[in-house]
């Protein structure tokens, strides 16, 4: 893996996470994250939460001044406008958000959202200056047919703007049949997906091997330090782990 390629660690709380337990398990996470960066010490990884748009600007005021960014999970196409019950990139921007999830396989399933619709996203997220997750990924029925690789690249090239670049943009590879399963793919099959993913956007994009691409789907604390040993695994997109603080951070910490 490049060495100029940072790990990240993103914890997606989904629909998940009233006022006193999402704060709880905010500051939960920035004082472990302080502890772990006081005295001269270093996190070896960049690390990041998205909380439900409810939580976004009171998580971030918990976060203040720590090395934990906060983000969204999911953002409308236009800045303002008739769209009831949608946020914006600009919402989300003004609120402290550093980055916004697009396009996560809940997303395109639950809400119908196409790659056309997760690349508007995307670019809206990048007008604000907020990093895109991008997430890609196959259903079980696509793997089994043997098109994986060709459904995540076919995704990666509808998704993902002209304009990405290593500060702007990072991929999330989930497999749609390993989310919320507790199933994950083999080491081998992560791998291979990872490869694919990295040559094609080193292809695509000037400076696209500096592009991250994070894995998620079930990662939990037993399978975190041999999946982000892998190559050009860049860190991870961590779901239900990421309602337990000490899970979480046990995630971060197989990092280093």
């Amino acid at each position: 893996m490049s060495h100029t390629r940072r790990k990240l660690i993103v914890g997606n709380w989904k629909m998940n996470g009233l006022t006193a337990d999402g704060l709880a398990l905010a500051s939960n996470v920035a004082a472990r994250a302080a502890e772990a960066s006081g005295a001269g010490g270093a996190i070896a990884c960049d690390i990041a939460i998205a909380p439900p748009a409810t939580l976004l600007r009171e998580v971030v005021a918990r976060l203040a001044g720590g090395p934990v960014s906060a983000g969204g999970q999911d953002c409308h196409w236009e800045v303002a406008g008739a769209h009831t019950g949608d946020t914006s990139a600009a919402m989300l921007k003004d609120a402290g958000a550093s980055l916004a999830i697009i396009g996560h396989s809940e997303r395109r399933g639950d809400h119908n959202e196409s790659d056309d619709l997760v690349r508007a996203k995307a670019e809206a997220a990048l007008a604000e200056g907020l990093v895109a997750i991008v997430c890609v990924g196959e259903t079980e029925a696509q793997r089994d047919a043997g098109d994986a690789v060709a459904v995540v690249i076919s995704q990666i090239d509808g998704s993902i703007p002209a304009a990405a670049s290593p500060k702007t943009m990072v991929v999330a590879y989930e497999p749609v049949w390993a989310i919320g399963t507790g199933r994950t793919p083999t080491l081998g099959e992560i791998v291979e997906i990872h490869a694919a993913i990295r040559d094609h956007l080193a292809e695509r994009f000037e400076g696209g091997d500096g592009i991250r691409i994070l894995y998620g789907g079930s990662v939990k604390p037993a399978n975190s330090a041999e999946i982000l040993g892998l190559d050009d695994v860049d860190g991870a997109l961590v779901g239900g782990a990421s309602l337990n603080a000490a899970d979480f951070w046990a995630i971060v910490e197989a990092c280093n």
